[in-house]
């Protein structure tokens, strides 16, 4: 067998430990969910339409509350778990990093519903650029978790490297959109909002990385 196709859960040793992975794919398609309808809530903002941008923020909270139920799960089989500290500790801040990625998208799209007017062009095609930038980096941390629970490890190193990539155009495409902003004649309690709007879409790809170098400390143990 290939080196790349050891079976995560012999390292793992344990069935409480399988349960916190297979937990962790379960928290990662919910922390999806909560991105798709914040992409959704941004999309229904710049078409103009308000009230169908309310109704996904509603679902952005549903799903991140969803989120907390699977991760105060994780973190209760952990702290029975017989790992020894630094194991059990690696995987406890992975429960807690991925339920951060819902926290941060929940928190971003209650910033989006302060918006009650259309932004200039230019800035709403630069805030649309940074959530697809999001919603590409937890696809490719969901298959990073399909990766290393079907035990393909180098795979999800790869997938985790490319949530690297997409960390790093986030941070460039915030600069952008923070100038643009800068830049604009915005009152002042509009330009408070976007501005930090900025900071928050660019911290939904910091929390994603987080999560993305937790796989890969998983999965190099794993080898």
């Amino acid at each position: 067998m290939a080196i790349e196709s050891r079976n995560i859960f012999g390292w793992l040793g344990m069935k409480q430990e399988e349960s916190i992975l297979k937990d962790a794919q379960d928290h990662v398609d919910i922390t999806y969910e909560t991105v798709v309808n914040f992409k959704n809530a941004v999309s229904a903002y710049t078409d103009g339409d308000l009230k169908a941008r309310e109704n996904f923020v509603v679902k952005v909270r549903e799903c991140e509350r969803k989120a907390d139920v699977i991760r105060n799960k994780m973190v209760d089989i952990l702290s029975e778990s017989p790992l020894l500290p630094p194991d059990r500790e690696d995987l406890m801040h992975f429960a807690k990093t991925l339920d951060r990625i819902a926290d941060w998208t929940c928190g971003t799209a209650r910033l989006l519903n302060f918006l009650e007017e259309r932004l200039s062009p230019e800035i709403m095609k630069n805030i649309t650029i940074a959530t697809d930038i999001i919603f590409d980096s937890i696809a490719s941390l969901k298959d990073a978790i399909h990766s290393l629970t079907t035990s393909n490890l180098k795979q999800a190193i790869q997938d985790c490297l490319e949530v690297d990539k997409l960390e790093s155009k986030a941070d460039d495409q915030k600069q952008t959109l923070v100038g643009l902003v800068l830049h604009s004649k915005l009152e002042a309690n509009k330009l408070l909002i976007v501005y930090n709007l900025a900071q928050a879409l660019e911290g939904i790809t910091d929390k994603i990385e987080d999560a993305a170098e937790h796989i890969k400390v998983i999965a190099i143990k794993a080898r």
